[in-house]
């Protein structure tokens, strides 16, 4: 549901070489995605229900906010006792995203004015995965909608399930059931750790600045401070980026000038100038 909460997609098939994909097909992928991760609701549904939501707020949470990761967040910054502002500012930041699935997938679909606000409310990650990979504006659509409606059914119905059943367990605490909000939440990070080096960097360094906030600032508000991770390392790569190229700069700077240097050896000489190249080469 969100880049936090995604499970590995199921593989969708790619369309016939210069053909549209069948409407079969992109259904049944979509009924794929949007069923294999609406379950996960289930947990969502008992995190919610052991941070002291009622049954209803965590199922209100799922009808209205619809973004896995946003949500879990949100629980689990009330469960850890952080004020409620703090902890939907967490919660907001983490679904900004969206708004940049919205702008490629409009370009996409080119929906009507009047049915925008409705596909809006299932523009997640799941949707932009299945929409994005179609090979014409009828396949997008289909796959968008699709995914979203199962997903959304899905995750509601499965939210409200686990809710109930852990509201009929009485007390979180007496089953360890208080800690599942943090510990789902984990578990959904854990898989980036095995991404690419910035995802893996801004991971780490974001573990490590909500650590350190911890003795120092109330609760929620090291979820936040968590977020400098990602500036800070799309800084640093910038860097590391401009001073290899500065370096491949350098490099043809100095074949160029080699080059100058053996045509007037040439054309001076009328023969074939050997010059020892630098650094080996």
């Amino acid at each position: 549901m969100t880049a936090l909460s995604d499970p590995p997609a199921p593989t969708i098939a790619p369309p016939a070489p210069g053909g549209a994909r069948p409407d079969r097909a992109v259904i049944r992928d979509s009924l794929g995605v949007g069923v294999a991760v609406g379950v996960s609701g289930v947990a969502f549904g008992v995190a919610g229900t052991t941070a002291h939501l009622t049954v209803w707020q965590t199922c209100a949470l799922s009808l209205l906010v619809f973004t896995g990761a946003s949500q879990f967040a949100l629980i689990g910054a009330l469960a850890a006792g952080a004020a409620p502002l703090a902890a939907v500012v967490g919660a907001l930041l983490l679904g900004v995203r969206n708004s940049f699935y919205g702008l490629r997938l409009a370009e996409r679909m080119e929906l009507p004015r009047r049915v925008r606000p409705l596909a809006a409310q299932t523009v997640i990650d799941e949707t932009a995965a299945v929409a994005l990979v179609q090979p014409d504006r009828r396949s997008t659509r289909l796959g968008f909608f699709v995914t979203g409606a199962s997903l959304y059914l899905v995750w509601n119905a499965t939210t409200l399930a686990g809710a109930l059943g852990a509201d009929a367990l009485g007390d979180p605490s007496r089953y360890g059931l208080d800690v599942a909000g943090p510990a789902v939440f984990l578990a959904l990070l854990a898989p980036r750790l095995r991404e690419g080096g910035a995802e893996r960097a801004t991971a780490l360094l974001g573990a490590v600045l909500a650590l350190a906030a911890v003795p120092l600032v109330p609760p929620g508000v090291p979820v936040l401070i968590a977020l400098a991770a990602v500036p800070a390392v799309l800084l640093l790569g910038s860097r590391r980026d401009r001073g290899r190229d500065r370096n491949q700069d350098r490099e043809r700077d100095g074949d160029r000038a080699q080059n100058r240097i053996r045509t007037s050896v040439e054309t001076s000489t009328g023969t074939t100038a050997d010059l020892p190249k630098e650094d080996g080469r």
